[in-house]
């Protein structure tokens, strides 16, 4: 069930897209479609983690595609926020620092992923507390961009100061891991 959820979170994504690229002034209905098909995605993320709590479903693959779904999800909603601010109907529109804080730190972890598993060192894929914030407000971000909500400005730099501490707390992992090596590695 929790493997289906995160499998719906990613089919849902082409599908804001599309939306969002035929949302303009003549078109306001599709803000509450995108709205919709986004809010939607975030429930399936809530609920794929609530169902494999609750039914024990830790699986390898759910491991795995269910933070990639979130890192999808985001970029892909962060990056078309940015590209289309200047065709989209809405009273703020996604500031470039934003876009690069994320999309860097993302970056910075899957290349560090990349090196690890380079240099043959395992280090379990777990989501620390402050990526679970981080991912919380980011997601909390796009839905308050898409609804005009007035806080927006504030969800950005709280999105952006937890997302520059998760990725420094990710790094510093990755770091004492790469010292730990030598003593840890994979065969």
């Amino acid at each position: 069930m929790a493997d289906k959820l995160t499998v719906l979170r990613i089919l849902l994504i082409p599908v804001f897209v599309a939306v969002m690229f035929y949302f303009d002034s003549s078109r306001m209905y599709l803000r509450w479609l995108a709205l919709g098909v986004f809010g939607l995605a975030v429930l399936s993320d809530f609920f794929d983690g609530l169902a494999a709590r609750v039914r024990k479903e830790k699986s390898d693959i759910g491991m795995v595609i269910d933070p990639l779904a979130d890192k999808l999800l985001l970029l892909t909603a962060f990056i078309v926020l940015y590209g289309l601010r200047r065709h989209l109907p809405l009273n703020y529109s996604m500031p470039v620092w934003l876009v690069l804080i994320i999309v860097s730190r993302d970056l910075i972890i899957l290349l560090g992923v990349v090196l690890l598993n380079f240099m043959k060192i395992e280090i379990p894929i777990a989501p620390s507390l402050w990526g679970k914030f981080t991912t919380f407000f980011q997601m909390a971000v796009v839905l308050c961009l898409l609804a005009d909500g007035r806080i927006f400005p504030v969800l950005s730099v709280a999105a952006a100061t937890l997302t520059l501490i998760s990725g420094a707390g990710y790094f510093a992992r990755g770091v004492k891991a790469i010292n730990a090596g030598s003593i840890h590695t994979r065969d």
